[in-house]
């Protein structure tokens, strides 16, 4: 399949700021951990709302509070929420997530516990979350062009396939779309592990392959060696990368950097949860590996789909992005199939080239682009997991 990628458009919600949406949830969003009863309680009262519960938001402070607040304001703020609907147990903090997500346009309003107790506040936030998803449903899709949508990617439960098949075809998609003007982005900043000294060629500027490096030796000195109990502290690779037939973790960053493609290089190295502001193309977020965790911060800085290269087989979703799995393992494909959205197990068949899986991938993102659920969205996969950098005061 050959595609014009300056004719390929998909049916979208062009937001208030410009952006392009590819869902339109109504989001009930906690500010803190003790509001999540309240959130719920309203996306029962409301039905097409979302709650996102979490666990932190509590005697957090300095840049670990920076990261809370850039990571819940995103999720309100990213494209693919049309209005949100904020909690709080106190007005100073729950004032600063709305007028975050405000900034970009769209209607939020928030409320807080606080002098007003459970009921009083699910009463005021239901009668707004209802308001909400009447004007939401009536909002109409527009065709919009496919390098408009911001893509990012993670792989997960790694083996031998995913360098081989599954990962390639993840570049190769973005060797296609990036030159058109497609956002991506890509992280795993444990995972370069090995890798890190090509990683850093492949960005587009030197001050981009030093920022990289110096984001690469800041995890690897404050994060892993302080803490670590032996190589990764037993971690990477994972068991089930193991299992899967990667013995170091160094050959798990080789097949891991095959996410990024052969021709792409990135602009930018984001911070957790950071949106690109230098323009169109490839950017590098410091991110944990686990893959909720990932994801999480990835959608929080504004990417509307996210691309999942699996090979023994992960399941996780996300509240408000669409997660398209890869696979190109035969036997993931035979026991986990109702997980995956794209199969490319015809690579390590030699019946499928990955240009040819490229291919398959982006028709699967304008099929995504256009409605269709993803795997994990139609067996309910809301996996969100905040980041914590340190303990709470």
């Amino acid at each position: 399949m050959a595609f014009d990628f300056t004719q390929e458009t998909v049916k979208a919600w062009r937001r208030e700021n410009g952006r392009v949406g590819v869902r339109n949830h109504v989001l009930i969003l906690p500010v803190d951990d003790i509001s999540n009863a309240a959130c719920e309680a309203v996306a029962n009262n409301v039905k097409g709302t979302m709650a996102i519960p979490h666990a932190y938001g509590r005697l957090q402070f300095g840049e670990d509070l920076d990261l809370h607040f850039r990571t819940i304001i995103g999720t309100g703020a990213n494209p693919n929420v049309a209005a949100v609907v904020v909690i709080g147990i106190e007005p100073e903090w729950t004032k600063i997530v709305v007028d975050g997500i405000a900034a970009t346009g769209k209607p939020v309003e928030g409320f807080w516990i606080e002098q007003n107790g459970d009921f009083e506040t699910i009463r005021k936030a239901s009668w707004k979350a209802k308001e909400f998803v009447h004007w939401a449903t009536e909002l109409q899709k527009e065709d919009c062009p496919l390098t408009d949508l911001w893509v990012s990617t993670k792989c997960g439960e790694s083996d031998t396939t995913t360098g081989l098949s599954s990962c390639p075809t993840v570049g190769n998609m973005y060797d296609k779309l990036i030159p058109h003007g497609l956002y991506g982005v890509f992280g795993e900043t444990s995972e370069i592990t090995g890798a890190e000294h090509i990683c850093a060629k492949r960005a587009a500027s030197p001050e981009a392959g030093e920022k990289f490096m110096n984001t690469f030796q800041a995890y690897q000195d404050e994060v892993i060696e302080p803490f670590k109990t032996s190589d990764l502290s037993d971690s990477q690779p994972t068991k089930g990368n193991i299992l899967g037939g990667l013995t170091t973790i160094e050959e798990k960053a080789l097949g891991n950097l095959e996410k990024i493609g052969r021709t792409s290089t990135y602009i930018d190295v984001l911070e957790p949860a950071e949106a690109p502001a230098k323009g169109r193309g490839l950017y590098f977020m410091d991110t944990s590996s686990a893959a909720a965790e990932c994801v999480t911060l990835m959608a929080a800085a504004g990417y509307v789909i996210h691309t999942f290269p699996t090979g023994q087989g992960n399941v996780v979703g996300n509240p408000i992005v669409p997660v398209i799995k890869i696979s190109g393992n035969p036997r993931t494909l035979r026991t986990m199939s109702e997980h995956i959205d794209v199969d490319v197990t015809g690579v390590l068949r030699r019946d499928m080239t990955i240009d040819q899986a490229g291919d398959a991938l982006i028709e699967m993102i304008k099929r995504t682009a256009n409605g269709r659920h993803t795997a994990a969205e139609a067996l309910g996969h809301r996996e969100f997991s905040m980041t914590k950098l340190y303990r709470s005061a």
